[in-house]
């Protein structure tokens, strides 16, 4: 037990609401805690029996616990929630989850209204469905619309300067409202149609489409007739998919699932009685808590950061404890009432069976996965003679095309596989084009100047993408920054620059070595590699892009978007601008002689 003073401190606790945070003796937080009782609540961890082997290892490090009273019980959720979003304390539950979800948007102030995938701030005019568990969900309901419905889904800057149909129009997937190959009332109606589908009311779309289809047909327009025959064949089969025969409103459901000391939350997002898709999270078990737990921890975080849209209707597996406080902290959040429910009938609670099942499935493939991954990770400590195995792994690749934006990423790897959320890139400068060496040891002292300095997390292992040369960098930097407990390890393409025929350079003694193509650790190694190779690819092509998508004239001292733009105006294009002399250039609204002479000079160094 802790040689914290627990008995003469619990006389001291009041039974009013609040929040607990558990401090350790370098006075690093533990765990932020809230309760309908503090005294009850903080008591409960100092009893003599009945705690699990993790709250017994949690106890034994208390050595200060600081109390927060709140007026209720939702204040004391709030607070705590605040507390863990900012601390993230090591034995609370996080959801490490900080992304928007996307929604299709249909925009309102054209002629011609376009859907198309939206993430982020609702700024635009025009109506947000969703939201959507993917982007992939998002892609397939549009892929689905621009089949059946024709709405159109291109750029306003493509659809603006259209002389003729694309390629959509000539594979029947879009009426040509660029062109005017379609009337507004008949454009109006594919958009009515639309929105009609994205608010869940199919059921409505079809019965229009049957009638559609039966006055075409006694007017004898069989084109008509067979093309609204086909639309309603697709979106029978969608809805047949997402079974929602009989099922209204927006809700989420939320089934958690716990095994072998690991963790599943399965999401499923039903929007207007039609399920959009689920998302699955993997929150890592802190206390060995049950699923009511894990929902009572989870369900904050992933509501309350104002990120996700909250429905009136929130259906649980199990309702956790302080579901009422819960249920009024969602309330105000969303704006309106929020209602907790466990105890569901008909489509609900199929969808609640259906949640359920996917996360114990989910939840199994998971634990295998990561059996596998420990597995791989005992081979690779192995075939590396690693006291013990890997942790934390670290990749680095470099990417450029012929020296142009060169860029050098860094993925990590642990015993739960990749954790994108540290991935880094690296955009290289000052370096001479194709230097590789350079541009390796640039990414690396970036990196590691913080983390020498006790910023982030130390790897055990240092994967280099590259030969002998690059492992030299790798060990060059540490050496100079005094960093000693990384195992730096060099992977070469070998002769044959085959997958299966990689080289391991042993960064401490430069031996080399091949391995068996069925090793896992080779296996291992390979999907780490790949990973960062495809990482430091993704972020060259976007500097690169950017780089080429950027004015000539950005960047030149004393030219704001405003001289761009009159300069452009007046010359017709940059390359204009960049013809033009000096005294063609003062003729240029607010373009003195001194301010023509200093973009003169810089577009001709640029062109040189």
């Amino acid at each position: 037990m802790s040689h914290f003073d627990y008995e003469g401190f619990l006389k001291t606790l009041t039974t009013r609401p609040g929040v607990y945070q558990m401090y350790d003796s370098a006075g690093g937080l533990l765990y932020v805690g809230k309760a309908k009782n503090l005294k009850n609540r903080v008591t409960s961890y100092f009893r003599g029996s009945g705690l699990s082997t993790k709250t017994m290892v949690l106890v034994s490090k208390i050595a200060d616990i600081q109390v927060t009273v709140t007026t209720t019980e939702v204040d004391a959720l709030l607070l705590e929630h605040n507390l863990i979003k900012e601390h993230r304390p090591p034995y609370n539950i996080d959801l490490k989850d900080d992304k928007s979800y996307p929604y299709i948007y249909l925009s309102s102030q054209d002629r011609w209204p376009r859907l198309a995938l939206h993430r982020g701030p609702k700024r635009r005019k025009g109506e947000y469905f969703g939201p959507y568990p993917s982007a992939g969900a998002v892609r397939s309901t549009l892929h689905l619309l621009q089949k059946v419905l024709k709405v159109r889904q291109c750029q306003d800057s493509y659809f603006r300067n259209r002389s003729r149909p694309c390629l959509q129009y000539q594979i029947g997937r879009c009426t040509g409202p660029c062109v005017g190959l379609v009337s507004d009332e008949a454009y109006s109606e594919q958009v009515d149609k639309t929105t009609l589908f994205l608010r869940g009311k199919s059921q409505e779309l079809m019965v229009r489409l049957a009638d559609e289809m039966e006055s075409a047909a006694a007017a004898l327009e069989y084109e008509k007739a067979a093309e609204r025959r086909d639309q309603l064949a697709q979106l029978q089969q969608v809805q047949s998919i997402q079974g929602i025969e009989g099922a209204r409103g927006d809700l989420d459901i939320f089934a958690a699932s716990c095994q072998s000391g690991a963790a599943c939350v399965q999401v499923l997002f039903v929007r207007e009685g039609r399920v959009l898709g689920s998302r699955t999270f993997y929150p890592p078990l802190k206390l060995d808590e049950n699923p009511a737990q894990i929902l009572e921890a989870f369900l904050p975080q992933f509501y309350l950061s104002g990120r996700q849209t909250i429905p009136a209707e929130v259906v649980l597996g199990v309702v956790p404890e302080g579901s009422d406080a819960l249920a009024q902290a969602l309330s105000q959040q969303a704006g309106h009432r929020v209602s907790l429910r466990s105890k569901v009938r008909d489509a609900r609670a199929r969808w609640l069976q259906l949640a359920q099942q996917t996360a114990d499935n989910n939840l199994s493939s998971h634990l295998s996965g990561k059996q596998t991954m420990a597995g791989r990770l005992e081979a690779l400590r192995t075939e590396l003679d690693l006291d013990a195995a890997p942790t934390r792994i670290e990749c680095f690749d470099i990417s450029h095309s012929s020296g142009e934006a060169t860029v050098a990423s860094c993925v990590v790897f642990d015993s739960d596989g990749a954790r994108k959320a540290d991935y880094r890139t690296f955009n290289i400068k000052d370096v001479a084009p194709g230097d590789d060496y350079a541009a390796m040891q640039q990414a690396l002292e970036r990196r590691f100047k913080r983390l020498a300095k006790g910023e982030g997390q130390l790897p055990n292992l240092l994967l280099i993408d590259g030969g002998k040369g690059q492992v030299a960098q790798a060990i060059s930097v540490l050496a100079e920054l005094e960093i000693t407990e990384v195992k730096v390890v060099g992977v070469a393409k070998g002769t044959t620059r085959k997958a299966g025929f990689e080289t391991l350079i042993d960064g401490d003694t430069g031996h080399e070595r091949t391995l068996r193509g069925d090793n896992p650790a080779l296996h291992l190694v390979q999907q780490v590699r790949d990973e960062a190779h495809r990482f430091a690819i993704t972020g060259h092509r976007a500097r690169r892009s950017k780089a080429r998508k950027s004015s000539t004239l950005e960047g030149i001292p004393g030219v704001g978007g405003k001289r761009r733009r009159e300069l452009l105006r007046h010359f017709g294009s940059a390359a204009g601008v960049s013809g033009a002399s000096v005294q063609e250039l003062c003729k240029v609204e607010g373009i003195s002689s001194s301010l023509a002479q200093t973009i003169y000079d810089v577009l001709h160094s640029v062109e040189e």
